[in-house]
This record gives C-alpha cells, structure tokens and sequence, in this order.
C-alpha cells in the first residue's frame, strides 16, 4: 500500500469511526449550541495556512470548534422546522458520490449518474402515485424547483419572452398563492421579473386552506383589468401549518383559465407513499408540477429536491442554451443541464437511490406511522390540558400550539410562549421552533428524525410543562 493510500485509510478510518459514534449517541450532544456570534470566527486564523497540515490536527479542530457550534438536525429531539435526518446509508452514498465527483450535466459526462437519476425519479414517482408519464429532475431545493416549474408556466404561457424578456410586455403576469404559501415563490417571481406585486395572496379557509371561489374570481377580475394569470401554487403541507390547500378543486379552475398549476409537496408530499395518506395527492393529474423534497422527510441528507413535470419539453424549451463545447451527445440521452440554471451538477441520484434500496418502501412506511403517530399522541396531551390550545389542524407530524391560561390579552400571550420558548431551547435537551397563525404566536413541533422515539416527545412534553410553570411564575 502507498503512502498516500495509508495516509487516506487513517484518514477514513477515524472519519468512519466519528459517524459511527455519532450515530449511535447523538443525544449526547445539545441540539442546539450555545455559542455566541463570532465565536467560531475568533477561534480560527485569519489566514489559510500556507503550509500543509496534518489531517488529524484540522479533524481535532473539527472537534474542538465546529462541533459545539453545531445545531444538530440528526438529534431525535431536533423537533424545530421541519424535522429532518440523514440515514447512514445515505451519508456513506455522499463520500462515494464526492469520491467520484461526476458533473451530471450531459449524459457524456456521466450516462450512470444521468440513468440513475431517471430511475431513481420512476421510482419515487411509482411510490407517490405520481401520474406514469411524467418525468423527474433532481434539483437542490424546493426553491430552485418552484423557481424552474414557474420559468416553464411563463414559457408555456408565452415563449416570446425567452428571447425578449419581460420589459416586451405590456400587461403584468400573475401568480396566485395564499399567506401560506412559502416564500420562495416571492423569490422566483422576484428573479423571472414578474415582480412580488404580482404574486396575489387568495384567501383562505378557516383550515388555512385557500379558498377556489376567491381564487376564479381573483383570476377574472385580472382578466378583466388586462392582466396575464399564468400560474397558481398550491400548498400540499404548509411551511407553518401543514394545511393541504384543495388540489382538485384549483386544478380545475387553472386549467378553465389555462394557466400552470404547480403543487408544492415539498413535507407532506413524502406521506403519499401511505395507501392511507395517498388523497394527499388527489387531483395532481390534472396539474403541470409537483415538488417533493426527499431531504424532508425520506431520511436523504440535504440537498435533494424532486421536481415532477408533465411535459418536460416545456421546462427544457425554457431553459437549454446548449454551447459548443458540450455539443456530440447520442440523441437518445438526457442531458440534464438542459432542465435548469445549473451546468454542472452534482450526483444527488446516488444517495436516494442508497435510501430506498436500504430501508426500502416497507421501512420507510413504518417511520412515516411512526412519526405521525407520536404527532397525534403529543397533540392529546396538548387537549388534555385546559391551559394549553392547538392552533391549527394536525394532520401530519407538525403541531402548532400555545400556553394560553385564561386572564391573559393576546400582547401577555405573546410575550409569555416567546418565553417559553426560549427558555425551552436555551435547555439544550430540546429544539423547537414557532410561527405566527392569524396574527397569533405559536409554537411548533415538528416531527421526522429517524431517531425519534416516543420518549423524545414525552420529554418535549416534559420541558414544555417545565419551562411554562416557570415562565408564567
């Protein structure tokens, strides 16, 4: 064996043997650090060095500085956002793919990554129900998708502006959404020059779902005063509530007036793997995109967001400048550089791909129950308590709920459950995070770590209890 081939086995030996530990007793850790800003800058050079240093004094500083500045989303009592975990199977699929460090833009460059990836999207779409025929993209986010599924509603509504922009129009394009819809749809409008005025917010239900009477008439009301609708978001497991907007009823009304509906799925979507859960995803047929994150919810580490098209030709029409020096692909093969911003590419492919494989539908159904299940159960220890309000339907693994003893205006109400929050967080034993629901604090617990176990929650439970007595004290 050579040096260098020594060297690298040392190297991944004790690489190896961290994550393995860390796996195994990741409760060890806070979840959230108490670090101060700047602290990890003061504690590094202001310089990179200028010469090499061995790999067990930089994996040392690893220890010693990055790690207790960690916030640790592999943590079971990681319940904050949208609760996420990596699967080791995944982990050890990412140092293979950046052993490998294929750029998966043209077939050429890589035909098992480009391949892969069509796969490994049949078969995520077979295991969501999604419709046989459409296809599948890998990108980073569910932003970059939402911002590439809306660049193809503009481009199916009018390719002119491909190639002479948006100052050629005389009438604004439209996009309709609700107070609940992510804002990476604010964003892509923002950067495709349709501009945040023209993302119209229809109201909602009192399940925070959006109304399809006020959305038709928000719509012919644009017509009417010369406006271009041209797409419609519709939320399939909300950011703040996880509310499910009502797919087939706007999925009519979008394709009544012609214009995009693109379903944004990125949480709950995953849950349509569950024969029980399948309706999640009732009238996407009759949509043009739909946007899962396999990050979210299916144990993949970030990043890795699967975006769904009807018709890809739209999205590849919208996107492919095809320069000299990657031209002499066979004409059969998919480049995927074609489908986006991006040129170069990574192989997200592989560690999906790993993750079904290893834990296969079965398991993952199992952890999906399970991670419901713990949701509903904390939801009724939440019920049985008089002081204690849920603020939203839970129909998931997200609850959104307050301390709210009777005296109280909605200013102390407030006030107090930031408290208790913070107090709750500033434990270490626990993470949470919080949100607004009509004009209301709440606070919210998210479940979706692989490690998670029921006495993860009952001890969120605990806390809460705790840190409430104290506050309200």
């Amino acid at each position: 064996m050579s040096d260098e081939a020594g060297s690298l086995r040392d190297e991944l030996d004790r690489t190896a043997a961290w994550i393995a530990s860390y796996f195994a007793h990741p409760q060890d850790y806070r979840v959230s650090p108490e670090t101060r800003p700047g602290e990890v800058v003061a504690a590094l050079p202001g310089e990179a060095p200028e010469r090499p240093e061995p790999f067990d004094a930089i994996f040392d500083d690893f220890e010693r500085i990055v790690i207790p500045a960690t916030t640790h989303w592999n943590h079971p009592r990681f319940f904050a956002y949208f609760a996420t975990s990596a699967a080791p199977a995944a982990v050890a699929a990412e140092a293979l793919a950046a052993t490998l460090d294929v750029k998966a833009m043209l077939w050429r460059t890589s035909p098992a990554a480009t391949e892969l990836e069509e796969v490994t999207m049949r078969w995520l779409g077979r295991l969501l129900g999604v419709p046989p025929q459409w296809t599948g993209i890998i990108y980073d986010t569910a932003s970059i998708a939402g911002f590439t599924a809306l660049a193809a509603a503009r481009e199916a509504l009018d390719p002119s502006i491909r190639e002479l922009g948006m100052t050629a129009q005389s009438a604004p394009l439209r996009v309709y959404v609700t107070s609940e819809t992510h804002s990476h749809v604010e964003k892509a409008a923002i950067a495709l020059g349709i501009g945040r005025a023209n993302v119209v917010r229809i109201a909602c239900d009192d399940a925070f779902r959006m109304h399809p009477a006020a959305l038709r008439a928000a719509i012919e009301a644009d017509r009417a005063a010369g406006r271009r609708p041209m797409a419609v978001v519709a939320t399939v497991g909300t950011t703040s509530t996880t509310s499910i907007d009502p797919v087939p009823e706007i999925a009519a009304i979008a394709r009544e007036h012609g214009l995009w509906l693109h379903v944004d799925a990125a949480y709950a979507g995953i849950a349509a793997m569950l024969p029980e859960f399948a309706s999640l995803l009732d009238g996407l047929e009759l949509a043009d995109s739909l946007v899962v994150n396999p990050h979210k919810w299916l144990f993949v580490p970030m990043d890795c967001s699967a975006l769904f098209v009807k018709d890809e030709a739209i999205v590849r029409r919208a996107f492919s400048i095809v320069p000299e020096f990657v031209l002499s692909t066979p004409d059969a093969a998919v480049n995927y550089m074609e489908y986006g911003l991006q040129l170069g590419r990574r192989f997200r492919a592989l560690k999906l791909w790993f993750v079904l494989r290893h834990l296969g539908a079965q398991g993952i159904r199992e952890r999906l129950r399970g991670h419901i299940a713990l949701a509903q159960e904390f939801a009724a220890w939440l019920e049985a308590e008089p002081a204690w309000q849920i603020l939203a339907p839970h129909p998931l693994s997200v609850v959104c709920f307050r301390y709210a003893p009777a005296g109280l205006d909605e200013h102390r109400l407030e006030r107090l459950n930031e408290a208790i929050l913070g107090a709750v967080n500033a434990t270490g034993e626990v993470l949470l995070s919080q949100t607004k629901i009509r004009g209301r604090y709440a606070i919210r617990l998210a479940i979706g770590n692989l490690r998670t176990r029921r006495e993860d929650v009952a001890r969120a439970w605990e806390v809460l209890r705790e840190c409430a007595a104290q506050c309200r004290a």
